[in-house]
């Protein structure tokens, strides 16, 4: 251990560091053909050099060599534009930057890891681009205005709330709540982008998957819907029986993030869940899709929804907090399974939180978030035959059902062990 903190604070291990990263993105720069006049392989890590050595022996001059790098840049994005009429000013941003990664670098050991962590993000923003404009091109101008107003008014919210229990809301702490409204809106932004970029032509099982992280509920009714009128109730069932099971992953990542001692013990029974249900849909449902299909998926990073989320979300915390202290597990139990006929985003996060601050244990929480994903599988299996119609409903049921059942098998053995 001795060993390691030497290297990590030898000022040569640094300075590689610092070359390794300008390194990184300057070959995105020259393989992308983005370096034009300046920072191509070579200059950016000379770049990341300069700053760490800057910061390394001169850092009251740090700011000085940030200027004059600063006064080069724009020389040469002047030139830029004056040659190849081009005004990107991406490689001259990112060249700014890497004089930042470089003195972060020399600055402290967790410069060091910031470094590298921001140079690799960098160099994946870089890379994206393709990427990035296909999901521009295919995201619509409302859609942007929406996601952009919920960027601002988010943090806006955040600072303003109260970060404690409140008596208004009766011991509810309004940042908390509002916290796990920004959690659920941006796990499924991500999945609504990736839904987005991909669309339709990528087949509806793909579509089911990432409609799935988006919303689970709403790709199930936009697919049954679909499915009554189409043509291969197999692969409608699939992309359904797919979507449901992608709540799973959703619902692990919300463990993880407010409460990460919980996820070991949930773990076990969701993957159970959704190992079952993807395995039995892959080995029923073999007919390759041959039709494509567009998803009823509405933006989730919109003020109302999120309004409306958040108070579902507090009601059900607050309920299960009573019931928890009135009834103990069995009010637990009964909240997670009421909540889960309708959302079980809500339930999680609840049910992890109280776990995290010791008003419950752990295996109960896993219990009622088993219960509340169980109740939430088996309600979709209801809509798939409501709007899907008998033999789309008749074979999702078959997975979902098994995938449910699964799950209670799974928590009921782990309760008994323990």
């Amino acid at each position: 251990m001795e060993i390691v903190d030497t290297v990590v604070a030898s000022p040569v291990f640094r300075l590689l560091i610092a070359l390794g990263v300008g390194a990184l993105v300057g070959l995105e720069r020259e393989r992308s053909d983005s370096a034009g006049f300046f920072a191509g392989s070579r200059t950016l890590p000379l770049v990341a050099l300069l700053g760490s050595l800057v910061q390394y022996f001169f850092p009251s001059l740090l700011i000085v060599g940030f200027a004059a790098l600063g006064l080069v840049v724009t020389v040469a994005y002047a030139g830029k534009i004056v040659v190849e009429e081009d005004i990107g000013a991406t490689t001259a941003v990112t060249t700014l930057l890497v004089y930042v990664y470089g003195a972060m670098a020399s600055h402290s050991e967790e410069g060091v890891v910031l470094a590298v962590v921001f140079g690799v993000v960098t160099t994946s923003l870089l890379a994206a681009k393709p990427w990035m404009h296909g999901l521009a091109d295919r995201i619509e101008e409302r859609e942007m205005v929406d996601i952009l107003k919920f960027l601002l008014v988010a943090p806006v919210v955040l600072l303003l709330l109260p970060n404690r229990e409140t008596d208004l809301l009766l011991g509810l702490n309004p940042s908390f709540v509002w916290l796990m409204v920004v959690l659920v809106s941006g796990i499924s932004l991500g999945a609504y982008l990736l839904t987005k970029y991909f669309g339709a032509e990528r087949g509806i099982a793909l579509s089911g998957a990432l409609g799935g992280m988006a919303s689970s509920t709403a790709t199930t009714v936009s697919l049954s819907s679909k499915a009554r009128h189409g043509k291969l109730p197999s692969v409608y069932a699939f992309a359904i029986s797919i979507a449901s099971m992608a709540m799973f992953p959703r619902l692990l990542i919300e463990v993880a993030v407010v409460n990460p001692s919980l996820l070991p013990t949930v773990v076990v029974p969701v993957t159970a869940m959704a190992v079952v249900g993807v395995t039995l849909a892959v080995a029923v449902f073999r007919r390759r899709p041959e039709e494509d299909v567009e998803l009823d998926l509405s933006n989730p990073f919109r003020l109302r929804p999120a309004l409306l989320f958040g108070v579902f979300f507090a009601v059900v915390l607050l309920v299960s907090r009573e019931g928890a202290r009135a009834f103990g597990e069995s009010g637990i139990y009964a909240t997670a399974f009421f909540s889960g006929l309708a959302d079980i985003d809500a339930i999680t996060l609840s049910l992890s939180s109280l776990s995290a601050d010791g008003e419950i244990t752990e295996e109960v929480a896993a219990t009622g978030i088993v219960i509340g994903a169980v109740t939430n599988t088996l309600v979709k299996a209801g809509i798939a035959a409501f709007f899907g119609g008998r033999e789309v409903g008749k074979k999702v049921a078959f997975v979902l059902v098994a995938s449910a059942a699964t799950g209670l098998v799974v928590v009921l053995s782990m309760s008994w062990i323990l």
